[in-house]
């Protein structure tokens, strides 16, 4: 007679050849390649010939460089324009679509909205830069023409090419292009919130803020922590915005690290210096995203 606990253990076992795939891909995709990057990080070397073990020089390095603190410091608003944001607008459009648009005009008019606002997330990043790199173009671009058209001419700017506006411009882009996937992934969790919730704080003269408040926030936390998780691991590796946009200038004012350690890698030919700069940027994701699970496991726990 088998005994429960071995039969659960021989259960789990059973899993290891569909989970051993996955492991593998894992293992040569990412494993391998990031701990080539940490030796990488322990040497001078330019792309060629052999290596040369340096210790803990490019750490050293990374300590006193102020570029390097700077393009953190640009990532923390890079943070709020792809994930906190994002966040907000997408929970409150996804409440107003489920608990009014739905309920009062039909499932096909929310769903048309909602395919309005996640078009942007649908665009490769590098289109949806260059279009936004014309909208706001100095001299013909149509931000600028707007502003002319509308009698506010005075206002109109070089809004990449200022180091005072550029990053903020960018943050706006990213705002835009971003809103779409927690807008879904919110209408997907409210999908499994009973209705009548709604309906029975309704009846009790619960205005939208409070039936917001009281019934949706709480309802989709565990979508909450997903999307702001998924977002600040997305906008911390950002690159392509960078690149397509402002290519980390004016001055430095929109360089962030995944592109500082872009230029180290390929247009300054530091590869040693590059690995410690994505190295320690992966530490801070890792770092992070230890948290947020941890965070997510104490609130559900605390749910229960």
């Amino acid at each position: 007679m088998t005994t429960p606990g071995r039969g659960r253990s021989r259960e789990q076992w059973g899993y290891v050849p569909y989970l051993l795939p996955g492991l593998l891909l894992f293992t040569a995709v990412i494993g391998v390649p990031f701990l080539m990057n940490i030796g990488t990080s322990f040497t001078e070397w330019t792309g060629v010939g052999t290596p040369e073990w340096i210790g803990l020089g490019n750490y050293r390095e990374l300590v006193k460089d102020g570029e390097f603190w700077a393009s953190f410091r640009h990532n923390v608003l890079i943070i709020v324009g792809m994930a906190i944001v994002p966040t907000l607008i997408g929970l409150v459009l996804a409440a107003a679509l489920t608990d009014l648009v739905d309920r009062h005009f039909g499932p096909r008019t929310a769903s048309v909205l909602r395919a309005c606002v996640y078009l942007p997330q649908v665009l490769p990043v590098v289109i949806a830069g260059v279009v936004w790199s014309w909208l706001l173009a100095p001299e013909n671009g149509a931000v600028n023409a707007f502003l002319d058209a509308v009698g506010l001419g005075s206002l109109a700017h070089d809004w990449l090419g200022d180091p005072a506006t550029a990053l903020w411009s960018v943050v706006g882009v990213m705002v835009w292009m971003q809103i779409g996937f927690p807008l879904v992934i919110f209408m997907s969790g409210l999908q499994r919130v009973d209705p009548s919730l709604y309906e029975a704080a309704e009846i009790d003269g619960a205005s939208w803020g409070r039936r917001f408040r009281h019934i949706t926030v709480p309802q989709i936390r565990p979508e909450i922590f997903v999307v702001l998780l998924w977002t600040t691991i997305a906008a911390l590796k950002a690159f392509p915005q960078i690149f397509v946009l402002t290519k980390g200038g004016p001055g430095g004012a929109t360089n962030v690290p995944s592109y500082y350690s872009w230029v180290n890698f390929f247009e300054k030919s530091d590869v040693g210096y590059g690995s410690a700069i994505a190295t320690v940027l992966t530490l801070v994701i890792v770092a992070l995203t230890v948290v947020f699970l941890r965070l997510q496991g104490r609130d559900l726990g605390e749910g229960r």
